[in-house]
């Protein structure tokens, strides 16, 4: 059985970032699903259904970016857009969610925006960043994959393996450019959990292409 990936989206061009690292996954063999969070439903029900209505027409608009008609599609109410998140995937038992860069970020940069933010201090499923601008690369395939880690089994060395035979992208352990790196949490984690040290932040803020973060322990099996 396909892993299961959750893009979130909400129609902006650097959610169309993640739509393209989502695209690159998929290709690997992933299922993919669109999640748009709201953050309160409207008291008023003529206001309530035009809230829903334009969710659903910024997911139309990602599964029609994506050119897939029938791709499941999420629409979340919560006050938070990482907890929202966290729970569909719970739900779903889906193996990470993917966003786009913070809308400053400079091209070829990773910058986790909030929301990812959230994912990445204490979540429990694997977050994908994608780096800025991916979207308008002309080459969009996976063609390099790299991790950072300790070398233990279950990490991002197994992860990164693994996706590299389903992709048929080049291994490159260390590189820092590849179009996807993967990465684990910090050793004194909880097994499971994400979590970040100096190192991992060193390699999203020195990263020249997507990352992939790792629960403690949790490798993805593509």
């Amino acid at each position: 059985m396909s892993i299961k990936l959750v893009i979130s989206y909400d129609g902006t061009e650097n959610d169309d970032d993640a739509l393209t690292l989502g695209r690159m996954l998929g290709a690997a063999g992933a299922s993919l699903s669109l999640a748009y969070v709201r953050h309160a439903r409207e008291h008023d029900p003529h206001r309530e259904q035009l809230d829903v209505d334009d969710a659903a027409r910024r997911l139309q608009q990602g599964a029609h970016w994506l050119g897939n008609g029938t791709i499941a599609r999420h629409i979340v109410v919560d006050p938070s857009t990482s907890a929202g998140l966290a729970a569909l995937a719970s739900s779903m038992h889906a193996a990470a969610v993917i966003f786009g860069s913070d809308y400053r970020t400079a091209p070829g940069r990773v910058q986790p925006g909030a929301s990812a933010q959230g994912l990445l201090d204490g979540g429990s499923v694997a977050v994908g960043v994608a780096a800025a601008g991916l979207h308008a690369r002309s080459d969009r395939a996976l063609r390099t994959i790299s991790f950072s880690g300790d070398g233990a089994a279950g990490t991002a060395a197994d992860t990164a393996a693994a996706l590299a035979v389903a992709s048929g992208a080049e291994l490159v352990p260390g590189a820092r450019d590849a179009d996807l790196i993967v990465v684990d949490s910090r050793e004194s984690a909880p097994d499971g959990m994400v979590g970040l040290d100096g190192v991992t932040r060193g390699w999203l803020d020195g990263a020249r292409g997507s990352v992939l973060v790792l629960p403690r322990g949790g490798a993805l099996a593509f």
